[in-house]
């Protein structure tokens, strides 16, 4: 059963999740010229996660909150841009929330990855992104996609929800899923660590929420936004 919490306001809920994002801008002052970044941070009252801008929209998984107002901190190339949204649930333990403009994004794909594939695991602290090489696994007895914990890999709870991805192109990605976290598995008496994957099985109910997806309102122009 999911504890309850107080209910504030959400003028409130938006004026202290803006006071967050803020704070983990100043982070770092160095930018990305990256020709597309789809690595966003999602920022709340009660913390940060990070999540992906794809084809159907931004998702997550709500490790944080599950509901309420939402700061998305996406990334362009002269810098962050903190749009305000609502957390909408998608199912599964996925969640997106809508935005007025229109993010840089990648394409998901719904091709499982196989035993021995290899992956980028990207995230982001403050303005910098960080990225990683890691390998597909297969275990005997376990379900769901698993990968191993590549070098370099930030261990941090507001590392929740980074984007594992199968590159397409030297500067072009397709989202593969989500890092929900790590798993240990024992095997033969020895203990072997993986980080968990929220995969394709998965990812499906998001293209399924935005089956409007030709239909929405058009994104809004912006002169901030280049």
């Amino acid at each position: 059963m999911r504890k309850s919490h107080p209910q504030s306001t959400p003028a409130r809920s938006l004026r202290r999740v803006a006071a967050v994002a803020l704070a983990l801008s100043l982070v770092s002052c160095v930018g990305t010229r990256k020709l597309t970044d789809p690595v966003v941070g999602i920022v709340t009252d009660r913390g940060m996660e990070l999540g992906v801008s794809t084809e159907f929209g931004v998702v997550f998984l709500g490790k944080t909150t599950d509901r309420g107002p939402v700061i998305v901190e996406a990334y362009f190339g002269d810098g962050p841009s903190m749009e305000q949204s609502v957390i909408e649930p998608v199912g599964g333990g996925l969640f997106t929330a809508d935005m007025e403009i229109l993010l840089p994004h990648v394409p998901i794909s719904f091709n499982v990855p196989g035993e021995g594939e290899e992956l980028e695991v990207m995230g982001r602290r403050g303005w910098d992104r960080w990225s990683a090489m890691s390998t597909c696994r297969s275990v005997d007895g376990v379900n769901g996609l698993l990968i191993e914990i590549p070098e370099g890999f930030m261990d941090s709870a507001d590392q929740t929800g980074a984007g594992v991805y199968r590159k397409t192109g030297e500067f072009t990605h397709e989202l593969v899923g989500l890092v929900s976290g790590k798993v240990t598995i024992q095997r033969d008496g020895d203990a072997e660590a993986y980080l968990a994957v929220v995969g394709a099985d998965t990812l499906w109910r998001l293209a399924a929420h935005r089956k409007d997806k030709l239909r929405r309102r058009p994104f809004v122009y912006r002169e901030d936004i280049l």
